[in-house]
């Protein structure tokens, strides 16, 4: 497997465009296109928060009905959330539309949505800007980039990546976008992510790989502790690599599953250090368990403490908050067994050991702990599983950002 320069227009057959439109932001863009030159099996997981924007209602029915898709239309500042039936009219007048404008089938026509809750979407602008969307979509990395761009709101940086990989003597391509900075909590996020690959894939193969990879990846981040109304990803597979059919239970399928994890987890942990007013990624590893849930329960309630992630933020090896987090998480251990490092760029240094502080210099800790990406390390000693959930910091720049996010 080998990571590539580029994002959704990385795999054949796919292409992409970006537009400003006037949704709710001005001088920039903030409608996105994904465009596949062959129509896609989908596979998407979405939401766990019983209220529901109408996208992802919209795109659960795609997936449910296993409908083929060629193109995604994304807009960015309304999330057409709380919006009732106007909503849901608003994503069937955006499915006619792109389908006139790309001669293509409007059932399988997806869309996402991101941004302020509440608000009803221009659906005039909306056409508008499918009907330029299609007009100057393109094949290509930079066509691929303007998209990432068009889906941030509080983003800072757009997120994309792309990996390619090998099935016989075929190369396939998994690429893929994200946006994602607040409301971002495990069991998914405001956070979309769009996949797209030239992989010859079976349905179920397609869905089985991305529905357990997400439990390793964006449902391992956290940046505020709010699950959102919007989370959504998509899959699409268009076939165009022209590799022997990948199935459940095969060493290819094994392959497909270790690339979508490169991409997911990837993009994953862009948006965890792309958080609201963060300066640093903050990675939490638990390691020693003696099951998988134990550490995924152990590292969650880590990098969700709010304490922690302030001690982060101020640079304080304050190594009792990440104590303290494991020990209301829920799961059991023995906290007199557990041993804690802090590391990052500048070196890796021990904490505590059984639960006990050692001698350690604490301008070391501030050192180790002032870098772009920090991780805090658990050895619990209970047997031989491992897990890793990603976060960032909490500075004052997030009530700042979300203070006036409305107006």
């Amino acid at each position: 497997m080998e990571k590539i320069k580029g994002g959704v227009t990385a795999a054949k057959g796919f292409e992409a465009g970006a537009v400003a439109a006037g949704i709710k932001y001005q001088n920039r863009t903030d409608m996105a296109l994904v465009y596949s030159m062959k129509p896609c099996k989908v596979a998407g997981t979405f939401t766990t928060n019983v209220v529901k924007a109408a996208p992802v209602k919209w795109d659960q029915n795609i997936v449910e009905k296993k409908l083929k898709s060629q193109a995604v239309v994304v807009n960015s500042g309304i999330a057409n959330a709380c919006t009732g039936e106007e909503g849901i009219e608003c994503c069937r007048e955006t499915a006619k539309a792109a389908a006139r404008a790309l001669g293509i089938e409007k059932n399988g026509v997806l869309v996402g949505s991101t941004g302020v809750i509440g608000m009803q979407l221009p659906i005039e602008k909306l056409k508008a800007g499918i009907e330029q969307l299609a007009a100057e979509k393109q094949s290509g990395m930079e066509a691929g980039n303007q998209a990432a761009k068009a889906i941030m709101t509080t983003d800072t940086c757009e997120k994309e990546v792309a990996v390619t990989f090998e099935i016989g003597d075929k190369t396939v391509t998994i690429g893929g976008m994200a946006k994602g900075s607040g409301m971002i909590h495990p069991n998914m996020c405001t956070m979309l992510a769009f996949i797209t690959t030239d992989a010859v894939i079976s349905t179920k193969a397609l869905q089985k790989a991305l529905s357990a990879d997400v439990e390793e990846t964006y449902n391992m981040i956290s940046v505020d502790g709010d699950t959102s109304t919007n989370d959504t990803v998509l899959l699409l597979a268009n076939g165009m690599a022209e590799n022997e059919k990948i199935k459940v239970g095969t060493k290819e399928f094994e392959l497909f599953v270790q690339a979508l994890h490169e991409v997911n987890e990837t993009l994953a942990k862009k948006m965890a250090g792309d958080g609201e007013g963060a300066t640093a990624l903050f990675e939490v590893t638990v390691k020693g368990a003696a099951t998988k849930q134990q550490a995924k329960q152990l590292a969650k309630s880590v990098v969700c403490s709010n304490l922690t992630k302030a001690a982060i933020a101020g640079h304080d090896a304050n190594w009792g908050r990440i104590l303290c987090a494991m020990g209301y998480s829920g799961a059991e251990f023995n906290p007199e067994t557990v041993d804690l490092f802090f590391k990052s760029r500048a070196g890796e240094l021990k904490i505590i050991e059984n639960g006990v502080a050692v001698s350690y210099s604490e301008e070391r800790a501030t050192e180790i702990l002032s870098q772009s990406e920090v991780t805090a390390i658990a050895d619990i000693k209970q047997g031989e599983e491992t897990a890793t959930a990603w976060g960032c910091d909490l500075t004052h720049g997030y009530i700042d950002i979300n203070a006036d996010y409305r107006s």
